[in-house]
């Protein structure tokens, strides 16, 4: 059932949802939580699509915020709240309200959502594009326990992990590390089957694809070791590679759906291993509410301490690690890494560092991920 409403107020909107709930036949009300999704028109769709898929888990009330942009000065002093109530069939397990805001209430959008929050029931605040820098920060990020962004949609996604380190909040998540989810289990359980000291490790993965460098920051913090990164076509990660005392450990998926794991000593391996959808993702994520301490740990970790090459030759904030000085190849430690060596070999130029305190070299540590008292997610 869908209610269309033009120029109207939130109390509008509630009435609504208490008749179009009495109009099918369940006017309680079901939902475990409020999902706001802010958004544009172009990527509403594929949103609200994820965000339906996912209440078949988890029963929400969702509701879509679209700032329209005004075309004319007087369309900005005017402020126009239009509607779109959908409930049964149309929304999923649970209820949806597209909010579309004109002139100056784009500016005050929290106003318009509080008084349709689900009473005593949690808050989860999703930015599909165009993430605020500092979510907590947001009006409508500081109405949500769980706030989700991602990081994979910006212009310069590995530059923004350095922002979303500086102004980490508890509660802040991203899909690109939800993305990883599947490899840090698997690589968690390798580990877990032998005893092993790991000396070096390598990610391989698409350039400027921030889940590469989530897990290569998460395995240098876990392990305590170097990690490099290096470049490959894709799709997404496509390989992580140990360097252990009993020989390497190597999980490869190059087809983006099928992975092998091989350990020295033992068969090859094939694990399932493919993309997921963004449904599955907010699915996952909207399964806790509490802060996510180690995706916290792995972030602060920062992209500059990683051994890495080829970044961009007009990045003036760089960092060379002592492992990157003692390398053959010579790569180096940047702001914003985007892999290993080029396609044609020949190294990138390179800017001179920052006057700053190095970072200590990074000492081998028995294996597992949960070193240091740390326990793998």
């Amino acid at each position: 059932m869908k209610t269309d409403l033009t120029d109207t107020t939130a109390s509008k909107i509630n009435k609504a949802l208490v008749k179009g709930r009495r109009a099918i036949g369940t006017p309680a009300v079901g939902m475990v939580l409020t999902l706001v999704i802010v958004t544009d028109e172009e990527n509403a769709y594929d949103a609200l699509k994820a965000a339906n898929d996912a209440s078949r888990e988890h029963p929400s009330r969702t509701l879509v915020v679209i700032k329209r942009v005004s075309r004319s000065p007087r369309d900005r002093t005017q402020s126009r709240l239009d509607a779109e109530v959908r409930v049964g069939a149309d929304a999923g397990t649970g209820e949806t309200v597209i909010l579309r805001l004109h002139g100056e209430v784009v500016d005050h959008a929290q106003s318009v959502v509080l008084p349709l929050l689900l009473p005593d029931a949690p808050v989860v605040v999703w930015w599909p594009v165009d993430a605020p820098l500092d979510p907590a920060g947001d009006p409508l990020g500081a109405l949500a326990q769980r706030r989700v962004t991602d990081t994979y949609s910006s212009e310069q996604p590995v530059r923004e992990l350095t922002a979303r380190a500086g102004t980490y909040t508890p509660g802040d998540t991203d899909l690109s590390w939800t993305r990883i989810t599947p490899w840090r289990s698997m690589l968690a359980a390798a580990l877990d089957q032998v005893s092993v000291e790991v000396k070096a490790v390598e990610v391989e993965g698409e350039e400027f694809n921030p889940s590469c460098e989530l897990l290569a920051m998460w395995l240098a913090d876990r392990l305590d070791v170097p990690v490099r990164r290096s470049l490959s076509s894709g799709p997404g990660l496509t390989a992580v590679r140990m360097e252990t005392s009993n020989g390497p450990i190597t999980l490869d998926r190059a087809d983006g759906s099928l992975a092998t794991l091989s350990i020295d000593g033992q068969p090859d391996r094939a694990v399932a291993l493919k993309r997921r959808d963004t449904a599955e993702l907010i699915a996952e994520e909207l399964r806790r509410l509490d802060p996510d301490d180690t995706y916290a740990s792995a972030l602060r970790f920062g992209v500059h301490r990683l051994n890495v090459s080829d970044g961009p030759a007009d990045i003036a904030e760089e960092q060379v690690t002592p492992a990157a000085e003692a390398s053959s190849e010579g790569p180096s430690a940047k702001g914003e890494p985007d892999g290993g060596e080029s396609d044609d070999g020949e190294a990138p130029a390179q800017a001179p560092a920052p006057e700053a305190a190095e970072p200590p070299a990074l000492k081998p540590v028995p294996s597992g991920l949960a070193g240091n008292g740390k326990a793998a997610k």
